[in-house]
């Protein structure tokens, strides 16, 4: 469980940081729709891909890709571990 937590608190930082949101990592909530709260548009998703494959070192294929997998800290925290196979 901790596993899991330690992920999204490593999500949102590098959320914040490659974004350059003013908020801190841990004001942003595991639910919260990232794109309508934190105004993210194809630019910044193409930046959270880019941390996704560098941080995490998994690859994100084009028909992988879709807007659903970035509505949340938590959707983008299950597409990891799917793709770590865990």
């Amino acid at each position: 469980m901790s596993e899991n937590s330690d992920l999204k608190s490593g999500l949102k930082e590098m959320i914040v940081e490659r974004l350059f949101l003013k908020v801190t990592p841990e004001e942003i909530d595991d639910e919260a729709p990232l794109m309508e709260t934190y105004g993210i548009d194809s630019v910044a998703l193409f930046e959270l891909v880019v941390g996704l494959e560098e941080v995490y070192e998994i690859t994100l294929e084009d028909e992988e890709f879709s807007l659903d997998l970035f509505h949340s800290v938590n959707s983008i925290a299950e597409f990891i571990e799917r793709k770590r196979g865990g």
